[in-house]
């Protein structure tokens, strides 16, 4: 008899906690937003880096000296 009182609020319990996760309206303008504004922090990070002095100058280094070997 207890066993069959509880099965009703459990199951509604069960059924509530399925919906909310399950509910997922308006969550694809929240992922390109969050997506949006990584790309934009990385960009930033990456340019920042590239044009930095010293990764310019190992670049320079590389190439240079690429192009002063001499094949033998």
């Amino acid at each position: 008899m207890s066993d069959r009182i509880f099965r009703r609020p459990i199951a509604r319990v069960q059924a509530e906690v399925l919906r909310i996760v399950a509910d997922d309206e308006g969550m694809s303008t929240a992922e390109y937003a969050i997506g949006t504004i990584a790309a934009a922090a990385f960009g930033a990070i990456l340019y920042t880096v590239v044009t930095g002095d010293n990764i310019v100058s190992a670049l320079t280094g590389i190439i240079g000296k690429a192009l002063n070997t001499s094949v033998g």
